[in-house]
């Protein structure tokens, strides 16, 4: 199976990967790219959330955790990253080398290209203004291990080596077909609301991700064959706004204000603390 490899800025995002989904095999973060910090992350009911703010651009931030490559298969809003088809398991993603880190930081729409991810009112998102706005507010990877032939029973010396190796910490991949073809979908291209307008979208409106301007981010082809047909793990991480993960009890609300009680108890009057 050929696929992408690209060259760009990986090798430092390393730092930037933290605990929001620690697997098996990958860490993924999601880093607020105008702070370089990590999003915090709220876990609620067995499930990973953040809060994101309508014109924040943002990236998901991953590390190869394992000593062998993996193809990560990613997802924003139920739309895949890389092709702009609805989101399936089995179709492209990027291929990472062994413990590597990058940050996909939007929708890829060429080899040499990609369109920035920001949060942005629902109407507004990619998905929506695709006509798929069902699963708008969740991100999510599955993840891959690469196919090895068996160790040869005599003289596993003599197995051949990939030819499809990565070699060097700062690459991305695609993983696509032999006859692949890197492009994805578009749309009219947005631009990230400026800070004035963050502040007039609504509180409570559902977010998603919009199709920002263009970042360079160049990708180019190697190959990668799945070892399973099914995902070796699957991390996914919901978000939506601050005010709405409170109102839903994800994320603890302030403390309420207690009145004071004219009669809390006591019979006489006690002498105060020196």
């Amino acid at each position: 199976m050929r696929t992408l490899v690209a060259a760009a800025f990986a090798a430092c995002t390393a730092a930037t990967v933290g605990q929001a989904g620690a697997g098996q095999l990958l860490d993924i973060a999601v880093v607020d790219r105008a702070t370089g910090q990590r999003i915090p992350v709220y876990r609620h009911g067995g499930k990973l959330y953040i809060a994101g703010r309508p014109g924040d651009r943002y990236a998901i931030a991953i590390a190869n955790r394992s000593p062998g490559r993996v193809l990560i298969v990613t997802s924003v809003d139920g739309v895949n990253v890389v092709t702009g088809e609805t989101a399936s398991p089995d179709q492209d993603g990027y291929v990472l080398a062994p413990y590597q880190s990058f940050e996909i930081a939007g929708w890829r729409k060429n080899l040499n290209e990609v369109a920035a991810f920001y949060f942005t009112r629902l109407p507004d998102s990619y998905a929506a203004r695709t006509d798929r706005p069902d699963h708008v507010g969740v991100i999510g990877l599955a993840v891959f291990r690469e196919w090895t032939p068996p160790r040869a029973a005599i003289a596993p010396q003599s197995m051949p080596r990939s030819s499809a190796r990565v070699e060097g910490g700062a690459r991305e991949a695609q993983a696509r077909g032999a006859d692949a073809d890197a492009s994805a979908p578009s749309s009219p291209a947005a631009q990230a609301p400026t800070t004035g307008e963050r502040d007039a979208s609504s509180r409570q409106e559902k977010i998603g991700t919009g199709h920002g301007e263009r970042e360079r981010s160049e990708v180019a082809y190697t190959n990668f064959r799945r070892a399973t047909n099914y995902p070796s793990e699957t991390i996914t991480i919901y978000y939506d706004t601050h005010a709405r993960l409170v109102a839903r009890g994800i994320i603890p609300g302030p403390t309420p204000v207690v009145d004071p009680n004219p009669f809390p108890g006591g019979r006489f009057v006690l002498d105060p603390k020196s």
